[in-house]
């Protein structure tokens, strides 16, 4: 069965063409991402605004690389919940016209689902049950899949997200956006140990929390510039990325030693990030669990992950209506 996945949560445009949920037939990304690189991260209005530029002729070459037509296609997929509202409705609306218009079935998708979905694209043997880090610029969880549509969440962040304090310390070291890759880079060369930098405090075994250790580099910072005083951006980078890294690789891995999971997987934009990959699969190996990597390209938000969910949501009979609205916010397990 071909599924069509179409993602517009923040400032990627995708759609992709995907087999059974596993092997990807075409997937196309237009984004707008040197256009928010001037303002330091999103801006929601110009996102949808781009995506009602793009997503026309986005679907059309993903049709076109797959050599399809929409005829060819068993079901539109479209992400729904969570994300910024004016972009995902711009997909959601999309999709519902080109599914009705076509007689095909509307299957909604949430957005961190999907991102979970990256590894069945990747192995095509992983199943279910296994734990999953996904950690992205708006979301950090810590979560039990538990069969391909049932989630049960451990942890998750009480307030910034992994990727969300990236891309602010970036933009505090005058990096540019986004912060993921950019910290990942000017930390290459850098002395991870050459700033002391808190591990905040949080309630809940599996929870974390980010904005105290955000911050704590925005002070490091200000203080330096006041006193005239320069701050070795590679070893802060360094600093700071291992830190983060740090604390989310032991929190899956507690996580895993006390449930016995003995398969780990990683998702969303923050697994791309090479230190926790090392971290996590380091004691991954000392629990004897077996961990499963997304490739990097279906790290960030794609329409391959969308089509890949899509096709398992459909397979237990989760299609959705005429009346589909996008949602900013929803929990993964809201079913």
């Amino acid at each position: 069965m071909y599924v069509l996945g179409i993602e517009s949560t923040c400032d990627e445009t995708a759609a992709a063409i995907v087999e059974d949920g596993r092997k990807v037939i075409s997937n196309v990304i237009s984004t707008s991402v040197k256009e928010q690189a001037l303002y330091g991260g999103v801006v929601p209005e110009i996102a949808s605004r781009r995506h009602a530029e793009y997503i026309s002729a986005t679907v059309d070459k993903a049709l076109a690389d797959a050599g399809m037509t929409i005829d060819d296609v068993g079901a539109v997929a479209v992400t729904f919940a969570p994300g910024l509202i004016g972009a995902v409705l711009v997909g959601v609306n999309f999709a519902k016209g080109l599914a009705y218009a076509s007689g095909k079935p509307l299957v909604s998708v949430h957005h961190l689902r999907g991102h979970i979905a990256a590894n069945y694209l990747t192995h095509p043997a992983l199943h279910p049950p296994f734990l999953c880090l996904v950690a992205s610029g708006g979301h950090s969880h810590i979560v039990m899949v538990e069969d391909w549509c049932r989630y049960k969440v451990l942890g998750r962040t009480v307030d910034d997200a992994a990727g969300e304090a990236f891309d602010k310390v970036a933009r505090t070291l005058g990096l540019s956006y986004p912060g993921g890759p950019s910290v990942a880079a000017a930390a290459k060369g850098g002395n991870p140990h050459a700033y002391k930098l808190p591990v905040p405090h949080v309630e809940g075994k599996y929870n974390v929390s980010f904005s105290g250790l955000k911050t704590a580099v925005i002070n490091e910072v200000h203080n330096a510039q006041q006193k005239g005083e320069e701050i070795n951006v590679s070893d802060m980078a360094a600093s700071f990325q291992e830190r983060i890294d740090q604390i989310l690789a032991k929190k899956l891995l507690s996580a895993a030693a006390d449930t016995g999971a003995k398969t780990i997987c990683l998702a969303g934009g923050v697994a791309a990030n090479g230190r926790l990959r090392q971290l996590v699969n380091d004691g991954a190996q000392k629990l004897g669990a077996k961990i499963y990597l997304p490739e990097l390209k279906y790290c960030g938000d794609n329409g391959a992950m969308i089509a890949a969910q899509g096709f398992y949501e459909y397979q237990d009979g989760n299609l959705a209506g005429w009346d589909l609205n996008g949602l900013p916010t929803l929990p993964i397990d809201y079913r």
